[in-house]
């Protein structure tokens, strides 16, 4: 890989923009194998200064400063503080609203500017994603001077928070006698909780950005739990998130996540090692026997049982083994420079980890059967699992955050396509990012470069199980498809709404209808497609062609194993599917 240009298939790149769609897929997919994204390695640098320096440098300093305790570079006395832990997650609350932690930079297809985030929430008129219809005063899809001092009051009241100093509580002091940091005044968390969930019922897009379905819970636990139970809900809190994924990861589609996430690593240099992930490269690019044990051995299987033991060891050595595990877990994800780029996230995590478990272990009174009452975990336990049993039954319903289902490949996606010069219609709606080529050409690259490393993303899709789907629809619908601009709806939705975190969610014909208003596309000029997530007790996924200008004109489903069986490319021709409705007029 280059430092500052990018790495792009060893072909004529002229010759190759003019392959027909399957062909390219080919040619980029056994490209990813080796080299991944191919992002000049200067974009992960870039990555590296911004988590160590900005992220969790600055955020310890904030946190210390304001809390009365030594700088830390006089030591790590800070790390089993229980304010520096409140303090953290209210920086990185701070980070993810205002756009600069997950979903940020060139991997999440923002390079010029590399923010979203603020640049569009903050901004009038640019759309706005309610998540269900039936919540009253939330009508309409473009962002007003009500949604825009919302969103402000709520980055205001997170900063309040986290600056303030700390009190003492009579539950703090009765475990901790010599603690005078004290904890966030449980008063200054009511606005941002108050916000969150009103800015929420009016926007998912900030909501999910904000990881709401796992700080809002820690928020609360934080304003009204004494301090052993606030501490031991938190464990219950991270258990449940990797317990869920954990789950989500049974079936047919997380194999598929392991190889190309592995390839998109820049610290596995090995052609050897990423080839090994495959079945039989080049020819075969099904997972191979090291991914399916990667994906349910080191995966699955150890997403579930880490955690219930650091929730139920009454052992140190196990407990510190566990903890090990799943810090290792989230700097192996950290590494892969995942896409939707979570990394903060998972710093969190692993901090976290070592906090809860280790700073407060279940044999000094922090155990899951320590909490006052067993009512009281009995309560927690059902409101933390409620949205991911309802997200695996009903995924039309719950966001995959929510649902838990983080890296599981069982997510709703969507490919975009446009007739040729279609897509710079995308630019009559307010917004405060060009198109993801157009970045790149303003990043300094020339057109044809840019172009090329915009489809890559295409074939990162291709080898999920859920694009061998969604390309087979495209194939079947659309007989000029060889000429089509094609996207991936992920990166595309991001240069609209300023964030994406791999939910279709946020792409789906809501989204569309948002953008027709003013883009104005003719039929045909913008056609979709798009797939719901697969629900827990089902064997088929439902897709949904969407014309931009018509809406949706066809519905069906396919079966997962028809997906897991082909190769990225589909050599053998699309999947088989199943329409089940089709608007009247429609035709293939």
């Amino acid at each position: 890989m280059g430092f500052v240009k990018p790495t792009l298939p060893d072909v004529d790149l002229e010759e190759f923009l003019g392959l027909p769609l399957r062909d390219r897929l080919r040619i980029m997919s056994l490209k990813w194998v080796d080299q991944g994204f191919g992002a000049p390695r200067m974009i992960h640098v870039i990555y590296i200064v911004k988590l160590v320096l900005f992220y969790a440098v600055l955020g310890i300093f904030i946190a210390t400063a304001t809390s009365g305790l030594p700088a830390f570079w006089h030591g790590i006395g800070w790390w089993n503080q229980p304010i520096v832990y409140q303090k953290i997650i209210l920086w990185t609350i701070l980070l993810e609203l205002l756009g600069l932690a997950g979903s940020w930079g060139p991997l999440a297809g923002k390079t010029k500017p590399m923010t979203g985030g603020f640049r569009f929430w903050a901004k009038l008129n640019t759309i706005r994603l309610r998540p269900w219809k039936a919540v009253p005063f939330t009508d309409g899809d473009r962002r007003t001077w009500f949604d825009i001092i919302v969103y402000l009051a709520l980055v205001a009241g997170v900063v309040v928070a986290m600056v303030s100093p700390g009190v003492l509580s009579d539950s703090l002091t009765a475990v901790l006698p010599a603690n005078t940091s004290g904890l966030v005044n449980p008063v200054l968390l009511i606005v941002p909780i108050v916000l969150l969930v009103l800015i929420g019922l009016r926007d998912k897009t900030i909501f999910l950005a904000a990881r709401g379905e796992q700080y809002l819970p820690a928020l609360l636990f934080f304003a009204v739990l004494p301090f052993t139970d606030m501490i031991i809900a938190g464990k219950l809190l991270i258990g449940t998130v990797w317990i869920w994924a954990g789950i989500s990861k049974f079936g047919l589609h997380f194999t598929n996540v392991i190889p190309p996430m592995v390839s998109n690593s820049p610290m596995i240099p090995s052609r050897w090692l990423k080839r090994a992930h495959y079945r039989n490269y080049p020819v075969d690019l099904r997972p191979s026997h090291l991914s399916t044990f990667m994906a349910h051995c080191l995966g699955s299987f150890v997403e579930i049982a880490a955690p219930l033991t650091l929730l139920l060891s009454p052992w140190p050595w196990l407990t510190i083994t566990a903890v090990v595990v799943m810090v290792g877990f989230h700097l192996f994800i950290i590494s892969t420079f995942p896409l939707a780029v979570p990394v903060e996230w998972n710093v969190l995590f692993a901090y976290a980890t070592v906090f809860l478990f280790l700073g407060f272990p279940n044999w000094d009174g922090y155990a899951v059967g320590d909490m006052s009452s067993p009512w009281l975990t009995v309560a927690l336990l059902a409101g933390l699992c409620f949205f991911p049993v309802l997200g695996n039954l009903r995924p039309d319903l719950v966001s995959f955050l929510p649902a838990m289902r983080q890296y599981a490949g069982n997510w709703a996606s969507a490919v975009w396509t446009f007739t040729p010069g279609a897509e710079q219609k995308l630019n009559r709606v307010t917004r405060s990012s060009p198109n993801t080529v157009d970045q790149y050409i303003d990043f300094g690259w020339d057109p044809v470069t840019a172009e090329v490393f915009a489809q890559q993303v295409t074939a990162w899709r291709a080898m999920h199980s859920q694009g061998r789907g969604l390309y087979s629809v495209l194939l079947k619908s659309l007989p000029d498809i060889d000429t089509r601009t094609v996207r991936e709806g992920e990166m595309s939705c991001n240069t609209i709404i300023g964030f994406n975190f791999g939910d279709g969610h946020l792409h789906n014909e809501d989204l569309i209808r948002g953008i027709q208003t003013e883009a104005r596309f003719e039929p045909g000029e913008f056609v979709i497609a798009w797939v719901e997530s697969q629900p827990i007790h089902k064997k088929t996924q439902e897709y949904k062609v969407i014309d931009a200008a018509l809406g949706v004109i066809e519905r069906g489903t396919w079966n997962v194993a028809d997906l897991v069986n082909e190769q990225p490319w589909l050599p053998n021709g699309p999947i088989p599917l199943n329409v089940t409705w089709q608007r009247a007029g429609a035709s293939r």
